[in-house]
Formats: structure tokens, C-alpha cells, sequence
């Protein structure tokens, strides 16, 4: 009897754990989502070069392409995905609740997001580092001239943390303005609530061009922080934890093997075995996932390379241009570094 009672008792405790509320997570969402017929994915959904939507009504940026990359790899087909607008207090709640499959959403890989809350970062998509921007009528040069300054931020990021160690580790003073969303921060800046918009540096060049005069600002020298962005899964689920990670993998590896949107046909008859068990030519990795053998040709074909996404989003022939810096490969002078498909 104790040993059925300690069986059941720990029956209602997974239980548990995979329920909020009335919702009963599964643990193998890769069925779930081929249930559904596509991958229900978090974004920002207005940020330029990550995920906004077009005038044409299309999602499009860099954390999208990884959520249409994910969508190819199960598919066959990128255009296999429900996007979900979220806010960053919105976003790890709606992930840890089931109401989406991943998040990809320039969510910063931190320690506590990675050990308390019951998720699991796949990777890093954007290296990235928190700073500043403010008007040049100021004469303000760099972040240490901001003593007594007024800071527009987002609420529910690691942003405001951030500040707070920044200031007080350079005795100087601030005043605190925040909002939800990242339109309301660029609204409070662009409307004179606050000095300085403070945001990760990828941000600030995103919502710099929705300026009415974006000429009128600058971004500050200083990084000030170390903001690893990537796509988030729940624990739990190894399987699907396993396809988004080895899908953006997938994304570098073919930069650095030169495979492209344009040659992917040509590259199949490679003789090179790298690149013949990245395409699936040889072995079965992709069956280890549970996906078909050659799960990354409709990624690369439909997507493209790590390269070719950063560029076409958030590059330098962007309207953001960012140049590569520490998201260029490892052999190119950045610190972007995939596992081996072997």
C-alpha cells in the first residue's frame, strides 16, 4: 500500500507540475504541434529587424526567421507558424502556460530565467549588451555625463537592473520612467517624459528609425551589460528542446559551410560529409528528432543560413545596419559557434 501510495503521490505531482490552471501541458510538444498543423510562436511583433509586422500584414525579422526556420524543420514549410504578439511581462508566462510552442522573442539568457522558472534557452540567435540613446541637442557624449538623468525603459526586462547597477557602481543619480511596451517607451522619449532610452543596442537602432527625425538621436559608446538573446522552450520535453537548438545550429553550420538559399540544390551532391550530414545526404540525424533526415533543406531553402538571415533583418544592408561584430562566426572574427552535425 505504500508503495501505491507513493506512486500516486508522485502521478499528482507531475501532474502538478504540468498544469497551470485548468491547462494540462503535454511533455512531447513536437506532436502537439504537428496536431495543430504549425508552431504557435512568441514575438515581439513590433520591434524593427527582429519581429514586426510588414505593411503587407507579414511578420518578418531575425527572431522570426528563427520561428519560421523551426517551422520548415517539422513542415517542410516556414509559413507554418502562428505568431503571438507578446509584451516582455507577457512573454516567459506565456511560454511556461502552454499558450505557445517556443519563444523567440530578444529574450536575455540569464541565470535565474535559465533555473527557476521551468524553461530552457536554445542557443543564442544575438549577442547583444544593453545601452543608451539620446537626443543630440544635449551635448551628452557618453553614458557617464548622465548623472540626474531621466530614463525611459521597458518594464519586465532585464533593462532596469541593469541601470540600476550602472548607476549606483558610478555614483550618479536617476530618474526612473517606465512602460510596457516598447512604443510606449519610444513614445515617452520621442514626447520629452524622459532624457534617455535605454534598451538593448539592437533596440535602440530598431526603434531609432521609427523616430520622426531618428537623425536628431545618437547611440552612447558604453555596453553596459552582456544580453545573450535566443529562443526559449519549457523543460521537460528534451525532444522539442532538441529541434529548435539544432535548427538554429543548423542556420550557423551552413554559413560556415558555405550552403545557401542558392546552392542547397547543388551542395546535395557535395562530397564534402559535413555538409552531407547537415542536408542529410548521409546518416540519420535529423530521424534522431523525430523530424525527416533532411530537415534543414527546407530550412535553408526557405530561410537561408545564419548569414543570410542576419543580413536581410538587421545588417548592414538593412534599414537597422548593424554590422556583424560579435555575431559574425567564430573563424570570422565574432563568437557565433555551432556544434558539429556528426
Amino acid at each position: 500500500m505504500m508503495l501505491r501510495s507513493t506512486i500516486v503521490k508522485m502521478s499528482l505531482a507531475t501532474v502538478a507540475v504540468l498544469s497551470f490552471g485548468s491547462t494540462t501541458l503535454s511533455a512531447d510538444t513536437l506532436s502537439d504541434v504537428q496536431k495543430n498543423g504549425f508552431v504557435k510562436c512568441g514575438v515581439d511583433g513590433g520591434l524593427p529587424g527582429f519581429s514586426e509586422v510588414g505593411s503587407d500584414g507579414v511578420y518578418k525579422g531575425i527572431d522570426v526567421d528563427l520561428c519560421r526556420a523551426v517551422a520548415a524543420a517539422v513542415f517542410g514549410d516556414a509559413k507554418k507558424v502562428k505568431y503571438v504578439a507578446l509584451n516582455a511581462k507577457e512573454r516567459l508566462t506565456a511560454l511556461q502556460s502552454g499558450e505557445i510552442d517556443m519563444l523567440s522573442r530578444n529574450t536575455t539568457w540569464t541565470f535565474t530565467r535559465d533555473a527557476s522558472l521551468g524553461l530552457n534557452f536554445a542557443g543564442v540567435n544575438y549577442y547583444d549588451g544593453q545601452g543608451f540613446m539620446v537626443n543630440k541637442k544635449l551635448g551628452v557624449k557618453s553614458a557617464k555625463e548622465l548623472d540626474g538623468a531621466s530614463i525611459c525603459l521597458q518594464t519586465g526586462t532585464t533593462t532596469e537592473l541593469n541601470v540600476a547597477d550602472y548607476f549606483r557602481s558610478n555614483k550618479m543619480k536617476y530618474k526612473l520612467v517606465s512602460y510596457d511596451t516598447n512604443d510606449q517607451v519610444l513614445k515617452g522619449y520621442e514626447t520629452g517624459r524622459c532624457d534617455v532610452l535605454t534598451s538593448d543596442q539592437s533596440q535602440l537602432y530598431g526603434l531609432r528609425i521609427k523616430l520622426a527625425k531618428p537623425d536628431e538621436s545618437i547611440v552612447l559608446p558604453e555596453v553596459i551589460s552582456k544580453e545573450p538573446l535566443g529562443p526559449v522552450v519549457r523543460q521537460g520535453d528534451d525532444k522539442w528542446f532538441d529541434i529548435v537548438k539544432w535548427t538554429l545550429y543548423g542556420m550557423l553550420n551552413a554559413e560556415e559551410a558555405g550552403v545557401t538559399t542558392a546552392n542547397v540544390d547543388a551542395m546535395l551532391k557535395t562530397d564534402n560529409p559535413d555538409i552531407k550530414r547537415l542536408l542529410g545526404v548521409e546518416g540519420q540525424l535529423g530521424e534522431q528528432l523525430g523530424l525527416k533526415k533532411d530537415f534543414m533543406v527546407p530550412v535553408l531553402k526557405q530561410v537561408g543560413n545564419y548569414g543570410e538571415s542576419f543580413e536581410a533583418t538587421v545588417g548592414v544592408g538593412s534599414p537597422l545596419k548593424i554590422a556583424r561584430g560579435y555575431n559574425a562566426l567564430w573563424n570570422k572574427g565574432g563568437i557565433q559557434y555551432a556544434p558539429p552535425f556528426r
